[in-house]
């Protein structure tokens, strides 16, 4: 069987991490050959089964990528007897020849998020997104099979269309985000102060604004005896409210914003925080809320869905949109190490539910699957 990925839109993060699991995780009878368009940058395992193909066309611009795969890459496909093309990203725009089965993915959960689009300025980014709203749902419905990452998303889109041949199959948890016997050493970044911890890009569903004033209003000696660490892309124009934000609390010594972190570094944040905060109000599978309960520390999360789907009923939870209760998450386990027991004992528990190999088993055998029926 051949299977064709076209990846080039795995550019950053989640989508490159979700790619290399899959790729290093192929099956051992009856491995498929596996051709993959993918961004110059990224590299692939080896293995004699998969091979890295080229567009002779360019495809660093989205439109000139597009007409690359509407046009060119059928031609590829008849050309080459595929059996399967895979669009992880979720958006095809690429009529297959017949006998080539089409398989996508849900991973934006944004377009289909009311309270996340009405936090979108008038302007390209919300005009992209309602564009994509439309594109996805067509694809999904055009798709033989699509792979959904949460039962929350799939019944979001379900409610909206009908899907012909879904499954939900969720993300893994890396190996390196896995607490071991022996702790890994704390950051230098992290100071020598006992510390909560949120991990995540600068966003207005992300709640980062709510989390500070959360913290800032904990009772003075927990506040004087415990730092907020924010790790994550920080730059632009959210960026600087929250910095502003921080500066209006008198909150400077007290709160860290560290931008972006080396993504190997990230186990040690997680492992030697005092607890993990997580407090997204929008997402498909939450890759971050996986990290943080394989680290064995308490985790606090966000009670939107899907995070409930994923944390499970151990773990300490609160609305995003309510720093009181983010507050008093926050003091009941710092005030507690019962409490901090018993949530980082269920974190770690939940945690064993989620691993690639069996991510990537249940994917290639649905994509085989599909690809055997004529």
């Amino acid at each position: 069987m051949k299977i064709v990925i076209n990846a080039y839109s795995a550019r950053q993060g989640g989508g490159q991490t979700y790619l290399l699991n899959l790729l290093s995780h192929l099956p051992a009878v009856n491995t498929p050959q596996i051709e993959v368009f993918a961004p110059v940058g990224l590299e692939l395992p080896e293995h004699q089964n998969v091979k890295r193909v080229h567009a002779k066309w360019p495809t660093e611009n989205p439109l000139f990528r597009a007409f690359w795969e509407r046009w060119i890459l059928p031609r590829y496909l008849k050309k080459t007897g595929a059996d399967v093309l895979f669009c992880p990203g979720g958006l095809v725009v690429t009529r297959a020849p017949k006998g080539c089965k089409v398989v996508t993915m849900f991973r934006n959960m944004i377009p289909f998020d009311p309270v996340a689009m009405k936090a979108l300025p008038l302007g390209l980014q919300l005009f992209r997104s309602l564009l994509l709203k439309r594109l996805m749902l067509r694809s999904m419905r055009d798709a033989h099979l699509t792979i959904f990452i949460s039962d929350f998303a799939r019944g979001v889109i379900e409610g909206l269309a009908k899907i012909p041949n879904a499954v939900t199959i969720p993300h893994g948890i890396s190996s390196i985000f896995r607490r071991q016997e022996t702790l890994l050493a704390r950051p230098d970044a992290a100071g020598n102060e006992p510390y909560l911890l949120y991990v995540s890009k600068l966003d207005v569903y992300k709640h980062h604004r709510e989390v500070v004033q959360a913290f800032g209003s904990l009772p003075k000696a927990l506040r004087l005896s415990h730092r907020l660490i924010l790790v994550g892309e920080a730059q632009g124009p959210n960026a600087e409210r929250l910095k502003s934000f921080i500066s209006d609390q008198g909150l400077e010594s007290r709160v860290l914003l560290l931008g972006s972190v080396p993504y190997e570094q990230l186990p040690a944040f997680y492992q030697n925080a005092k607890a993990v905060v997580f407090a997204s109000s929008c997402e498909n599978c939450p890759n971050i809320l996986l990290e943080a309960l394989a680290s064995g520390r308490p985790v606090l999360s966000s009670d939107v869905q899907p995070m409930p789907e994923f944390g499970g009923p151990g773990i300490g939870y609160f609305s995003p949109f309510d720093p009181e209760t983010i507050q008093l998450a926050m003091k009941e386990v710092l005030e507690s190490e019962a409490l901090q027991d018993r949530w980082k004992t269920a974190a770690l528990r939940q945690s064993q539910r989620y691993n690639w190999a069996s991510t990537a088993d249940d994917t290639w055998s649905e994509i085989m699957r599909i690809g055997r029926k004529p």
